[in-house]
């Protein structure tokens, strides 16, 4: 029979899409001629939090900028861990000003911030999963930043080399099912180089393993509490694959974001107090 898994209620930083469009194109999933229907992804964002609220989930805001398309996506603005905030340089210039946006709403709500002195976008490319911190590198985060946030966390960090550039962060290829004692991942091998693959081998051998398929709809870019897992709709195998692991996918279709190379995670700040 599957585990009984127990739910963790989160606490959630998200961005409303209210200037979401594709202008620059800066991932393979990006062209800039793409035309992004500004009212469904509106709705698409909002079922999301209604969706986290719905589950118990604490969801707070900031609020969008001008000029700034993709600043809806979160999740790489930061990482936050025991109430500590690793913030974001961001790879490309079109979104660095998203840093300081994110930055004004954590010291807003009481947070310093750390401002990383090398090119690291936040929890794209680092995923903390029990007592290690993964993070990735290869397309956006530089590895120098890796011994940043492992000096300002004092948590392992294990680096991971991304080698497909339709992954090109962490986050698109592995997600966290459960953080707790038994912690454990979902990944896509075929986005990383072979020793990565085989460190995520040793690290968790019972892992979720994810078809090319479900990788290439964002099944991986997935958000879990430890029971529920808000996933792509598309992702059935994945979803078939999690329910015989004891977990209860909850679909959310944010294909609308895909244009711009972003699912239900990239939407996602988790902050741990």
């Amino acid at each position: 029979m599957p585990v009984s898994r127990v739910p963790r209620p989160r606490r959630f930083l998200v961005c409303e899409p209210r200037h979401f469009a594709v202008q620059y194109a800066i991932n393979p999933w990006m062209h800039e001629d793409t035309q992004v229907d500004v009212d469904l992804a509106r709705g698409q964002w909002a079922e999301l939090i209604r969706a986290y609220r719905a589950h118990g989930h604490t969801v707070d805001s900031v609020e969008p900028v001008a000029g700034l398309p993709d600043m809806v996506f979160a999740a790489n603005s930061a990482l936050v861990v025991a109430g500590r905030v690793f913030g974001s340089l961001f790879h490309a210039p079109q979104r660095r000003p998203e840093s300081t946006a994110y930055e004004t709403w954590f010291k807003n709500a009481g947070f310093d911030v750390y401002r990383p002195e090398s090119v690291c976008e936040g929890e794209g490319d680092l995923v903390l999963v029990g007592r290690h911190l993964l993070a990735g590198t290869g397309f956006r985060t530089e590895r120098a930043a890796h011994h940043e946030v492992q000096e300002f966390f004092g948590v392992p960090t294990v680096s991971l080399q991304l080698v497909d550039p339709r992954f090109y962060h962490l986050d698109t290829a592995l997600f966290v099912l459960d953080d707790g004692p038994e912690a454990n991942i979902a990944y896509y091998p075929d986005a990383f180089s072979p020793g990565s693959r085989e460190v995520l081998r040793r690290l968790f051998p019972d892992a979720v393993i994810a078809t090319h398929e479900d990788a290439m709809v964002f099944g991986l870019n997935s958000v879990s509490d430890g029971r529920h897992v808000f996933i792509a709709p598309r992702a059935e195998a994945l979803a078939g694959e999690l329910v015989r692991h004891g977990y209860v996918p909850v679909p959310v279709d944010l294909s609308e974001f895909q244009k711009a190379g972003g699912g239900i995670k990239c939407c996602t700040q988790e902050i741990r107090s």
